[in-house]
């Protein structure tokens, strides 16, 4: 790895993947100096990891006057949102590559009290480095996918010795808990899911009015979280509904913001009137696609429109967080896949809240139903509300474990 890393990091910051002032970070260099007292530190992939975690982090902050946290992710777009969610006692710093030395630098650096993994991004380098020193570790929102277990289960020895170093290992679902006990883990516990605890995403009251004002008495639709493939399919589905509803409006909330510019030529090809949010301008009276291609503002879209397509499910990706859209009222759609949140997706369809489609044709006529039928959307969207309004006290179960395990030992 060592020999490669500049390479490796060269092609990723080509790639608007990397941050170049910050590209010391993945050599394990700090940024900036370790503040004193203790310090706990949380390891997340990307965003969604990321926003599981903001509650709990606050909870252990209120828990513990004085401690510090730092936060590692790997991605440029989870560093932008951390900006603009921590709290003042935490911070970000870009997670170390997986080399031996650059991460005993960055444990030399932070010599954390505590190191929190969450759900399945295992480094071995890390990790192991990590428990040489007799940090305690912790798994927390444990997840294991069942195409991940069969994956790992071509390296028994190695997934053993990674998952077995965590001093506990909490799993957001009985199917991750049953998969990381099979793979080694040991203390498994189930405190549920992080995700459902999280709180619905804030709105701008001046945006969210200029938003308002532009989109009038039109029909809006939102899809959200969207990847390659679900982006067209929306657009289509906009074609299609647009020659009985001329003055709709379709939102695409892209997953990767950085997309935006390319997809906004590939929609404008498809003969699409396209505006994008990074502009700062409203949607006009011609615009028939508003691309949001920010980060942070997914409250704003679901509180101007009560009819949500949830991304990740045409993709393959598994799906992503339901809870922020259905926390504010919104009916939701899926599609086939979500292996990520199956259990979530299960309780929403059950309780009356989120509809599934196997196909974007489906999607097309789904929304169209529900754009006609205003009180069975907003029946949907109370229904959605009420399943992810129901407290699963995940955080503070969670939080419990933590204090538990950070507790001197006598």
């Amino acid at each position: 790895m060592r020999p490669v890393a500049p390479l490796l990091l060269k092609a990723r910051l080509k790639r608007g993947k990397e941050d170049a002032a910050r590209l010391s970070e993945r050599y394990g260099i700090a940024s900036r100096p370790r503040p004193e007292g203790h310090l706990v530190w949380f390891h997340a992939a990307s965003i969604g990891e990321s926003l599981s975690i903001l509650t709990l982090i606050r909870r252990l902050i209120d828990e513990m006057p004085g401690v510090n946290v730092l936060v590692t992710t790997g991605t440029l777009t989870s560093a932008e949102l951390l900006a603009q969610r921590l709290p003042k006692e935490a911070f970000h710093q870009f997670v170390p590559l997986d080399h031996p030395a650059f991460c005993a630098r960055f444990l030399d650096h932070w010599k954390p009290d505590m190191a929190v993994w969450v759900e399945s991004e295992f480094w071995p380098n890390l990790i192991a480095e990590t428990d040489r020193r007799h940090i305690p570790l912790a798994l927390i929102n444990g997840r294991i996918t069942e195409k991940s277990f069969q994956s790992w289960q071509r390296a028994p020895g190695m997934i053993a010795d990674l998952v077995g170093r965590f001093s506990v290992v909490l799993a957001q679902s009985a199917a991750s808990a049953n998969r990381l006990e099979a793979l080694g883990a040991a203390h498994t516990e189930l405190p549920g899911n992080l995700k459902h605890d999280a709180p619905a995403p804030s709105a701008d009251p001046h945006a969210l009015g200029l938003l308002q004002h532009a989109a009038g008495n039109r029909p809006v639709w939102v899809a959200t979280n969207t990847h390659e493939g679900e982006e067209e399919a929306a657009a289509q589905a906009h074609l299609s509904l647009s020659q009985t509803r001329p003055d709709l409006l379709t939102i695409i909330v892209l997953r990767h913001p950085a997309r935006g510019p390319q997809l906004a030529r590939t929609l404008s090809d498809m003969g699409l009137s396209v505006m994008m949010r990074s502009s700062g301008e409203v949607p006009e009276a011609h615009t028939q696609v508003y691309l949001v291609d920010t980060l942070g503002e997914v409250g704003l879209f679901y509180r101007l429109s009560n009819l949500v397509f949830v991304g990740g499910t045409f993709a393959d990706m598994g799906g992503h967080n339901p809870f922020e859209a259905a926390r504010l009222g919104c009916a939701l759609i899926a599609g086939p896949s979500d292996f990520n949140f199956q259990e979530a997706y299960a309780a929403l369809e059950e309780g009356g809240g989120m509809l599934r489609v196997p196909d974007a044709v489906t999607m097309t006529s789904s929304v169209a139903a529900l754009l006609d039928d205003t009180e069975k959307r907003m029946m949907m969207g109370e229904a959605a509300r009420r399943v992810a309004s129901e407290d699963s006290g995940a955080t503070e179960r969670t939080l419990a474990v933590l204090l538990r395990l950070l507790a001197p030992k006598p």
